[in-house]
């Protein structure tokens, strides 16, 4: 169901934008184009792309197709879209992973939730930290990496971007991806990561 606004332009409904930002999130998660996901589900192309943008409603059928496509019951899938993620998250509160062997520390400034598209990391490797990633978590993942302190050399598959501080690179990871500290001190980095 949409909801109206002020200028008359209606907003989807926030369970049916959270389920479609799901829906997205399972097939890009499996690598399958709109296309193999019709194939699969017997579901039109467009009416898939148009329940993924929140444009429809699904009906509990196609929902059923979907959940047997993605090995999940409707159970399952209804839970992961039902609570509205934090719209605020103060600096206490946001998770801090460290890995020792390579220098990396990574804060979850705005921690991922299955309804949403995009988070965003903070980043700091140490000097002569180097972090290798052989692929993505997910395929066609963008990714913008913008530096506040320091050097970075960032390695997308085999091109290599060096970036000072103020400068932003964007990309679409495919690939093999590597992050190595260029300078005498910490790089310090945000990483706004959005799911394809």
């Amino acid at each position: 169901m949409k909801q109206g606004s002020a200028d008359g332009v209606e907003a989807p409904d926030p369970v049916d934008a959270r389920l479609g930002a799901r829906l997205a999130e399972l097939r890009a998660e499996r690598g399958w184009s709109l296309g193999e996901l019709a194939e699969r589900s017997g579901i039109s192309r467009s009416t898939l792309s148009r329940a993924e943008r929140a444009e429809i409603s699904p009906t509990a059928s196609l929902l059923n197709r979907l959940c047997h496509v993605y090995g999940r019951t409707m159970s399952q899938l209804l839970s992961e879209v039902e609570a509205e993620p934090a719209l605020l998250v103060r600096a206490a509160g946001q998770p801090v992973w460290e890995d020792r062997s390579s220098g990396f520390v990574r804060r979850s400034v705005s921690p991922p939730h299955t309804g949403l598209r995009a988070e965003l990391v903070e980043g700091r490797l140490g000097p002569g930290a180097d972090i290798a990633y052989d692929r993505p978590p997910v395929p066609g993942l963008e990714q913008h990496i913008w530096v506040l302190e320091g050097a970075l050399d960032v390695t997308v598959q085999e091109t290599e971007h060096h970036l000072d501080t103020g400068d932003c690179l964007r990309m679409r990871v495919w690939g093999a991806t590597r992050f190595r500290c260029a300078g005498p001190e910490t790089v310090r980095y945000v990483l706004a990561v959005v799911l394809p």
